[in-house]
């Protein structure tokens, strides 16, 4: 392994997964009953080995930064291990960082105090599990001067994505922005790369390309900064997602599952991704670990009730009712004669008796009342929680816990 510093970009604001971002950017937002966005591309990170790695954050970060502090604090074993969260400086004027490639600029300094031979920039916005040491072993071997992590899809979906073209050796040639007809990989003509967002730098190209793009006002990676390299005619390689190799990876599950969880739907989707006997994505692979974030507490106690493919976390306690299909996070009370189907509960959550909630999802610190019926009838919905256009209803987080808490003190 070559000396590796990762930058991972966590300040989306996550705009169409409101509102479980109101009070939080889009990496932090829970996922799986037991993790946050961000757990999946820091587990990545940690299980290839590469353990200097520093988060840039932006838009409502407090709630990330208390859960970098809380679950991902290395022991000093070296002092290139480390998970630092760097929110705006501001250096360069008054303004946040203006795009991806101008949050890397403006901690242009931290990448030439590491003196590293290969800067990482990756996301943290996707559910996914990636052997990272594979595509750096691509970019070395092909003397890349640039890679970009691309993912296969078929040509009907591309016109949605930004498309890599590409020579039959990889090598990047040109870059399509939803295309309304666009180029086929090289030896597929039914699929077309687009980009996951990832990228591998040798150290001195991205200081000289991020240098040439603030001279330009010219602030992403995507739009400015790559395009500008393959016109120069840089090394600029393509790296085939779709051939990375996770240790333990089931045969019923789906080779090179990556899903961008920026829509309630997908959010949603991608949870229901992990249930059943034979998920596409499943979560236990003892091989490639996604560290969950830890919990001072019990385990889960479930008294009574009929409970079908469905993820309990630690510290909840089922009384007893019906839930299926359906992830209930850290500390949650379910009372007896309650209907839980194809919903997501997360951490402190209070469901009440005899309430039925149908593809609903409950944010973090909430109550659902006696008899309660979310989920069944938009008419009544539209004036208690908010309705994505997916159909799926959201209740935000603490939308009533400080009320009931009121409501016990004065019992």
């Amino acid at each position: 392994m070559p000396d590796v510093l990762a930058i991972v970009l966590a300040g989306g604001k996550g705009e169409r997964l409101f509102p479980l971002t109101s009070f939080r950017s889009k990496p932090s937002v829970p996922f799986g009953a037991r993790y946050r966005i961000v757990d999946f591309v820091l587990s990545n990170l940690v299980n290839s080995y590469v353990y200097s790695i520093y988060l840039l954050v932006q838009y409502k970060s407090q709630s990330l930064i208390e859960h970098i502090r809380q679950n991902w604090f290395f022991s000093s074993v070296g002092r290139n291990h480390f998970v630092t969260v760097v929110p705006p400086q501001m250096r360069m004027g008054p303004e946040w960082f203006q795009g991806t490639a101008d949050a890397v600029f403006q901690n242009i300094g931290l990448i030439k105090d590491h003196e590293t031979d290969i800067v990482l920039i990756f996301g943290a916005d996707h559910i996914y599990r990636m052997d990272i040491r594979q595509m750096l072993k691509f970019h070395i071997e092909n003397n890349a001067q640039v890679t970009v992590a691309a993912r296969p899809v078929s040509i009907k979906e591309a016109s949605s994505f930004g498309v890599i073209v590409t020579q039959p050796d990889q090598r990047i040639t040109g870059f399509q922005e939803k295309p309304k007809q666009p180029i086929s990989m090289p030896d597929n003509p039914e699929m077309a790369y687009v980009s996951m967002g990832n990228y591998i730098f040798n150290t001195n190209i991205l200081i000289d390309a991020l240098v040439r793009a603030e001279k330009k006002k010219q602030h992403d990676f995507g739009a400015h900064v790559l395009p500008d390299l393959v016109e120069k005619g840089y090394s600029v390689y393509a790296y085939d997602f779709g051939k990375n190799r996770v240790s333990d990876i089931k045969p019923y599950e789906e080779q090179g599952y990556w899903r961008d969880v920026g829509t309630i739907k997908a959010y949603f989707d991608a949870h229901m991704d992990m249930l059943g006997e034979k998920p596409i994505f499943e979560i236990d692979n003892k091989m490639w670990t996604i560290y969950p974030a830890k919990y001072d507490g019990p385990p889960v106690k479930i008294l009574d009730g009929e409970i079908k493919n469905s993820v309990i976390a630690d510290g909840a306690l089922i009384y007893g009712g019906k839930i299926e299909n359906s992830f209930i996070g850290s500390g949650v009370i379910v009372e007896r004669n309650t209907e839980i189907t194809d919903s997501l509960i997360m951490d402190d959550v209070v469901i009440k008796r005899n309430s039925k909630l149908s593809r609903v999802i409950i944010d973090k610190k909430n109550v659902v009342y006696d008899g309660e019926e979310i989920g069944l009838s938009p008419e009544k919905d539209r004036f208690r929680c908010h309705i994505d256009v997916s159909g799926i209803c959201i209740l935000p987080r603490a939308a009533r816990y400080n009320e009931w808490i009121k409501e016990i003190k004065h019992i």
